[in-house]
């Protein structure tokens, strides 16, 4: 059986009186504004040990490209830059992906700490430093020093460390590996949260009737916890949940050149997810985004070939039902969370030999003893993968560079090499299940003997040279696979949009690619809206009623800002759903990212009559709700929040930007939303843009939402957001006499004597 159990009364107490010193510290502490010149001033110059000096050249956003004289030189200078622009970003997370946030929060971390510890990430980490190449290990390294020169020379510590009672230390091997696993989290573990509760909440006969239609439903991502910090919260920011990459083909484009047009989907919160970089040294030439504390371009472009990467949606994981295991077959261990403020707690964690029982923890709790299998419990080499495919020249070896990738899962897209062609391919380890979908949620433990047949990349689907001339991920499932990837999908909305948008008569431009990014059609929420429609139709309805009617009649499926049609359908639908008590089922739907097929659907069946009362009811209430609002935007909200906003009482000191948000949960500029009855934030979506052009090596356009640096009240730390909302970019050029002319901000790192 499971052994969860609460942490008690006494810890939750005196967890809030913590958490009230937390509050006072962070209100005493104010954030210390920094310009350009003063950030650029705080980057230690002679501490590297660097065999030549490097060249780092900065914009006007403190974007850096690094012109360093070897390999090993540009290593520890992505490291140095990492921290300089995230140190405390990058340390919260060591704290995470180690299960020690209580030592930062006090006894409510408490339960958080040991959620993930259950997940055992970093069980793979000691054999894959054993098993990492040289090439591989020395990048490592050196990113390490990099790093670790931030950190022990920071003239000054961020705002967050000092509210937090953070002390940074140096970073070791195994903090980094395993801070690159906690990132590599399989998606389907935000899925389980949610239907493992609803599982545990409901009759077993309404759960049978229930999983059948959420399994291979093609579904996206659970939205991540809003107004609260979880283990759920923190799985989702780690985790690359959507995603749109496209890769066009020279023969589809104006300039008879390859092109990449990629948008990663993500929590939105401050600071930015991800850093832009510009690096070259001998053998290796680029411009792309980087994780911070991550030592890999994860999007980008070479000379050769440009590239781009979207979730999978791939289940490198299961859960098996443990229940009937003896004693003898479970493993214990005992740790130590030691909370801020507060006197040590011991732990209790077990396992199985199918892997940790997660479900003595809140976090994956269940009626029944669960243990789950992951391949990030197997060693892989994501790292050294990545690290080959900056230096790709083809298709063939971009390809091949991904063989070693294992967790997660990702639709890999690249475009350019001979030919300028474009391909997609799936990178991870999975096992060959069956093709039927499982029966339930927890698998019976027999059925682990479907791991016993790993695929990797050259054994699943290819496309490349397809006869339309480009290639579309937007987390679709994927075509022509012998087993199943996975059971939760996006559905088809982002892709068959993109795939209407470039299938032009005409050759595709910048401005077809800008476009596109931006673009906030959602043709399926024309057929709701239209049964809606229907069943009030041949009747009369006073002239308030009626306007709306005609409003939605006209309506195209456009999620603008600044348009009245999406609220007025958004807050109908959600009307509508309440009226006939089907809030819980949309929310199950919501989980998997099928809200609005799986409750047409649902809604189909509905007697006509019984719907047309509902519509009348819902545009009733409609009415009185649109004369506080006007338009899609006024409840529809970007906002760049820092985690500190969710602080009681000071929490609006960390909002740093609240705009009207185009787009929807699938449209394909995403902006997530629940199901819409207020004021709402966009929890998830598009938040980083990028476009390169094979023409030209400086043909090369990024953006975020947000900045790139991490130091709260920067120059930098919001200065991209009116940018994003403008639809313009950033050019991060290759040609280093065009980086020098445009960015003219210089660093020279002294060489070691």
């Amino acid at each position: 059986m499971t052994q969860y159990k609460e942490f008690g009364f006494f810890d939750k107490c005196w967890g809030v009186l913590v958490g009230l010193g937390v509050i006072g510290k962070a209100f005493i502490t104010k954030p210390t504004p920094k310009t350009l010149q003063q950030r650029l001033a705080m980057l230690p110059t002679d501490k590297l040990t660097l065999g030549s000096s490097v060249d780092i050249y900065w914009n006007d956003h403190q974007v850096p490209f690094v012109d360093a004289q070897s390999k090993n030189d540009l290593a520890q200078t992505l490291g140095l830059i990492h921290g300089h622009l995230r140190l405390a970003q990058i340390e919260i997370m060591r704290y995470l992906g180690t299960g020690r946030i209580s030592e930062l929060i006090g006894p409510l971390g408490a339960e958080i700490d040991r959620s993930l510890r259950l997940l055992d990430i970093a069980k793979a980490v000691p054999e894959m430093i054993a098993t990492m190449d040289a090439e591989t290990r020395e990048w490592t390294e050196n990113f390490l020093t990099g790093l670790n020169t931030a950190i022990l020379h920071c003239p000054e510590l961020p705002h967050e460390c000092k509210v937090l009672g953070i002390q940074p230390k140096p970073w070791t091997m195994e903090d980094l590996m395993t801070f690159a696993r906690i990132n590599s989290a399989d998606i389907s573990w935000l899925v389980w949260l949610k239907l493992l509760k609803a599982r545990r909440s409901m009759p077993r006969k309404d759960w049978q009737a229930l999983w059948p239609t959420l399994v291979n439903a093609d579904s996206p991502s659970a939205y991540a916890a809003q107004g609260r910090f979880s283990a759920e919260h923190v799985l989702a920011l780690q985790t690359r949940s959507g995603s749109n990459s496209s890769g066009i083909s020279g023969q589809r484009t104006e300039s008879g050149y390859a092109a990449i047009v990629s948008d990663p989907h993500l929590p939105i919160a401050a600071p930015s997810p991800c850093l832009f970089i510009g690096a070259k040294a001998p053998g290796m030439h680029l411009v792309g985004a980087m994780m911070p504390g991550i030592p890999f371009f994860l999007l980008g472009r070479n000379q050769h070939i440009a590239w781009g990467a979207t979730n999978l949606h791939a289940q490198s994981s299961d859960l098996f039902d443990v229940s009937d295991f003896s004693d003898e077959q479970i493993e214990e261990e005992w740790q130590t969370i030691q909370p801020r403020w507060s006197r040590p707690r011991q732990i209790k964690l077990r396992r199985t030999a199918l892997g940790p029982m997660v479900s003595d923890g809140k976090l994956m709790r269940s009626d029944q003893a669960v243990s789950m299998r992951w391949q990030g419990h197997k060693a892989s080499n994501e790292i050294g993968a990545l690290l080959t495919i900056a230096s790709a020249k083809s298709w063939e070896e971009f390809h091949d560079a991904l063989t070693p990738f294992g967790v997660a899962g990702l639709n890999m897209i690249a475009v350019g090499g001979d030919g300028q062609r474009a391909g997609h391919c799936l990178a991870g380890h999975l096992p060959k299940r069956p093709n039927q979908a499982p029966d339930d949620v927890i698998l019976p433990s027999s059925a682990a003997e479907n791991w016993q047949d790993m695929a990797n990349t050259k054994e699943m689907p290819v496309r490349v040279d397809t006869e339309q001339g480009f290639v579309v991920s937007a987390n679709q499932r994927p075509e022509n696979s012998d087993f199943p990837v996975g059971y939760f999908f996006s559905p088809f909305d982002r892709s068959e949009r993109l795939t209407a948008l470039y299938q032009q008569d005409r050759k595709l431009t910048f401005a077809d690619f800008r476009n596109s990014q931006l673009d906030v059609l959602m043709p399926s929420a024309l057929p709701l809206c239209q049964l809606f429609l229907r069943s009030i139709k041949d009747k009369q309805y006073p002239a308030n009623l009626q306007s709306m009617i005609f409003l939605l009649q006209e309506w195209d499926g456009g999620y603008q800002a600044e348009r009245v049609e999406p609220l007025a359908f958004e807050l109908l639908l959600c009307k509508v759903v309440k009226q006939l008590q089907l809030m819980k089922t949309a929310k199950h739907y919501q989980t998997i990212w099928m809200a609005y097929s799986r409750l047409l659907d649902d809604l189909q069946e509905v007697a006509t009559e019984q719907l047309a009362n509902a519509v009348i009811k819902g545009l009733k209430k409609l009415s009185k709700q649109l004369t506080h609002h006007s338009n899609w935007g006024d409840i529809h909200r970007l906002r760049f929040d820092h985690m500190f906003a969710h602080l009681p009482f000071i929490g609006r000191r960390y909002r740093f930007a609240d705009v009207p948000a185009s787009g929807g949960a699938n449209t394909v500029n995403k902006t997530g939303h629940p199901l819409v009855s207020k004021k709402h934030k966009v929890s998830f979506g598009s938040c980083i843009r990028h476009i390169s052009d094979m023409s030209d090596e400086d043909s090369n356009y990024f953006v975020m939402i947000g900045g790139q640096d991490g130091w709260i009240g920067s120059d930098n730390f919001a200065d991209q957001v009116e940018l994003w909302q403008a639809g313009q970019y950033i050019q991060l050029p290759m040609k280093l006499d065009t980086v020098k002319r445009l960015f003219t901000h210089k660093t020279v790192l002294l060489a070691r004597e």
